[in-house]
């Protein structure tokens, strides 16, 4: 299994997280994408690649223009204010109509943002879009007529959408995947998001298509982060409807049930008629993460990756959350373990 990654993954390491009313060490950190590059290396999967130069026009079509020139100048713009900490948004505008992107930077990072735990850092930039290029050279791996590749992406980005940041997340990793698969000729391509907390905004990207089927396993929203969205009633919307799957489970959900909707979903994804997968891969329903609260355990990865690669469909597995460090690399190569044995 091909896997791609960059070490520019470490230039974001924001000095705090807010958590629980504290400035916290970040729980997404750099030693999570050490974890799973030592675990590959360890199980002889370490077939490791750099990705290749980011694409523009890919982004283009995930992420707004507008967006895209906030997150060029956004560090910038905050230490020309002579601010001393990373950047993070305080601000955000609720129930306004109409809004625009304001001037001052403090209004632009509530302008863009999803939630203030994300902080932008002097090299957020240089490690999002050097994550984004992982899962284009995967997908771009997998487009050339090979089975299955993974992008080991830091940060993560399910949870970024068209023109926000949040969740850790700032380029949309995964939708950049689906839509490089179409590109490259898939007629439909789903994703599988089985990460703990929904992806927002990969749903929302893809909310009014029909060529990107999305599925969510998550932690029900009525207690879990991202909390608005992510409920079983979102189906998709015009074109869309009817392309949207989303399970939400209770608190101390174990792999009986995950693993009930997991077959739901993957029944769902092959009448959808799709040609290619994406997986937005979190290990954060592991029972011992610090910031969920299902209860799989490593054991239970490898039976989820033998049950994705019995679909038989070109895959590409896109590194997403999954928080107990020291465990992450093992839970993430059981699941790529799985897949190739299946």
């Amino acid at each position: 299994m091909r896997t791609f990654c960059s070490e520019t993954h470490a230039r974001h390491f924001p000095r705090g997280e807010l958590s629980g009313g504290e400035l916290v060490r970040p729980f997404e950190c750099p030693e999570r994408w050490e974890y799973v590059r030592d675990a590959l290396i360890a199980r002889e999967l370490d077939d490791i690649h750099a990705p290749g130069a980011i694409d523009s026009r890919a982004l283009g079509r995930i992420h707004t223009s507008d967006y895209l020139r906030f997150l060029d100048e956004a560090w910038d713009a905050w230490v020309a204010e002579g601010f001393a900490g990373d950047a993070l948004p305080t601000v955000f505008p609720t129930g306004v109509q109409n809004r625009h992107e304001p001037r001052h930077i403090e209004g632009r990072l509530g302008h863009f943002a999803l939630a203030a735990e994300t902080a932008i850092t002097s090299g957020t930039r240089a490690a999002a879009y050097s994550s984004a290029a992982c899962a284009l050279s995967a997908q771009q791996h997998v487009s050339s007529g090979n089975r299955v590749a993974f992008a080991l992406c830091r940060p993560p980005g399910h949870h970024a959408e068209a023109e926000r940041f949040g969740g850790y997340c700032f380029l949309n990793n995964a939708a950049l995947a689906a839509d490089g698969l179409r590109e490259a000729g898939a007629a439909r391509v789903a994703i599988l998001d089985m990460d703990f907390h929904h992806g927002n905004g990969t749903q929302s990207i893809f909310y009014d298509r029909k060529d990107v089927y999305f599925a969510s396993l998550h932690g029900d929203p009525e207690d879990a982060f991202p909390h608005f969205w992510g409920y079983a009633r979102e189906t998709g919307r015009g074109a869309g409807q009817g392309y949207n799957a989303n399970y939400p489970m209770p608190p101390g959900t174990d792999y009986v049930a995950w693993s009930a909707a997991l077959g739901d979903a993957l029944e769902r994804i092959e009448a959808s008629g799709a040609e290619a997968l994406v997986v937005s891969l979190g290990v954060d329903t592991f029972e011992r993460d610090p910031i969920s609260f299902f209860r799989l355990t490593s054991d239970d990865f490898t039976l989820c990756g033998q049950r994705i690669g019995k679909a038989g469909l070109p895959t590409v597995f896109v590194m997403e959350g999954g928080y107990a460090v020291e465990e992450i690399g093992i839970n993430t190569t059981n699941v790529l373990a799985g897949f190739l044995d299946a």
